[in-house]
């Protein structure tokens, strides 16, 4: 019951406003134009990926929406709320494994309703709710060190839904696990976001990734970072691998591919 209450609450919000954003950092005289007036409306519960080479800025914009960088021009709203700083009504994943070593894995997902003073019983159902849904009840106690890397990033995406944002923000976070374990958790994450509808950002730079997991992608440039295109993903729902074979499937992966070349060549001239 209690589950079901927070995922009904969760698909009246997440709506993302971002206007005339540019970010530009300066060191040692030198002026660096990381991003340039990115304009970009995001529907509640929709999931959409940021793709692009490396150097166009992806995880910078991820980054401002987080609130961990201010803007040099422009802003973002969630929720007609301007962003200002991190908030909880912003869960954040990252590449990079994040849980705490000293806890356990129910120790590292409950943190966040903890701090916020929900009550040890409710924290304890709502936990286990999440440990289950993604197969890690039974490792609850584990520390992460006894995890695998996907149990570890399983934790770490529960620990950042259990808290209910309006937004979940994803800086390639499955990028460090092999294939086989990337797609099993593609899949989860997709069936976790048909459950909640939370609304996702999703910074990647495989165009496959890109399809199988959005409704739009978001293509960005380069010199400086821009949003080059927009391209909408049609393919029914619920997705699963064996959609990557399908002639639609191809024929959108050529169609991004080939919008992204010029900004990939653009990028490996630059380094």
């Amino acid at each position: 019951m209690l589950m079901q209450q927070l995922e009904q609450k969760q698909r009246i919000k997440g709506a993302v406003q971002i206007e005339g954003l540019s970010v530009t950092f300066s060191r040692k005289g030198h002026v660096n134009h990381v991003l340039d007036q990115i304009n970009l409306g995001i529907q509640p519960g929709e999931f959409v990926c940021l793709l692009g080479p490396s150097g166009c800025g992806k995880s910078t914009l991820l980054n401002v929406v987080a609130g961990f960088i201010k803007p040099s021009e422009g802003y973002v709203l969630v929720d007609q709320q301007p962003v200002m700083r991190p908030g909880a009504d912003r869960g954040f994943v990252f590449q990079q494994y994040s849980l705490l070593p000293w806890k356990t894995a129910f120790q590292n997902v409950e943190l966040g309703l903890k701090i916020r003073g929900m009550g040890k019983a409710e924290r304890t159902e709502l936990v286990n709710d999440y440990l289950n849904r993604v197969g890690l009840y039974r490792y609850r106690n584990n520390y992460p060190h006894q995890l695998s890397g996907g149990m570890q990033q399983r934790a770490s995406i529960i620990r950042a839904l259990v808290n209910s944002p309006s937004v979940l923000l994803m800086d390639e976070p499955f990028a460090a696990l092999d294939a086989q374990t990337r797609h099993m958790m593609q899949e989860l994450l997709l069936s976790i976001w048909d459950d909640l509808k939370t609304t996702v950002i999703f910074v990647t730079h495989d165009i496959e990734e890109a399809i199988f997991l959005g409704d739009r992608i978001c293509i960005m440039g380069v010199q400086p970072g821009h949003i080059k295109a927009e391209i909408p993903i049609d393919l029914p729902r619920p997705r699963h691998l064996d959609d990557t074979l399908s002639p639609e499937f191809i024929s959108l992966h050529r169609q991004v591919f080939e919008c992204i070349r010029e900004e990939t060549m653009k990028s490996m001239a630059m380094a």
